[in-house]
């Protein structure tokens, strides 16, 4: 009887204990169910099918982030390159206006060809680099002007520039820096659409 008890409890005590954790076998993930009659041959294939996939995965996930890297470089280069041909613009606007000052004495007018040699070197530069002026000839456009004031006159029809009070310039298809121009008045005195740029 005491013998019988004793299986009794030993029994219970195997039930009770917990359940070993689930390992992995090599090329198959935890939880996976595998036949245990599988052959050789198939598992192999198997872990064959997994290891490309994973490694797919893998070489799509760097082409993605290889992409995405270099369009960050690519968008900070051109942000850099922006802020740099501004600049240089800034310079062409003085020695545009140094150009434009009246000269009465020799001295002067020497110093002018020095500074007309300087404008149109470093004009040269800007135009290798791809940058070129907007038109200003024709109707206001909202994308490429800014239109600081609108004039009436029956010379030019409405809605055209009638005058440029600083140069715009583009960089390929994209504005470095908005035309500031005068628009002839519309027949209501409606003014156009200023561009949203104030550079």
């Amino acid at each position: 009887m005491g013998n019988q008890k004793h299986e009794e409890q030993h029994a219970d005590a195997l039930r009770s204990e917990p359940d070993e954790p689930e390992v992995a076998t090599e090329g198959t993930p935890a939880g996976a169910a595998v036949p245990e009659d599988e052959e050789p041959l198939a598992r192999a294939e198997r872990e064959r099918d997994e290891y490309l996939a994973s490694w797919q995965r893998a070489q799509a996930d760097y082409q993605n982030l290889k992409r995405r890297t270099f369009q960050d470089i690519q968008a900070a280069v051109r942000r850099e390159q922006t802020l740099l041909l501004g600049d240089f613009l800034q310079v062409l606007d003085y020695l545009d206006m140094a150009l434009a000052s009246p000269c009465e004495h020799q001295d002067a007018r020497n110093l002018l060809v020095g500074v007309q040699m300087t404008r149109d070197q470093l004009w040269g530069v800007l135009e290798r680099l791809g940058v070129a002026p907007i038109a200003t000839d024709g109707a206001f456009d909202p994308e490429r002007h800014q239109a600081l004031a609108t004039v009436a006159t029956d010379d030019v029809p409405p809605g055209e520039i009638v005058a440029v009070v600083r140069t715009g310039f583009m960089l390929g298809d994209a504005v470095l820096r908005h035309a500031h121009v005068k628009v002839a008045a519309t027949d209501n005195g409606d003014e156009p659409s200023p561009s949203t740029d104030g550079a």
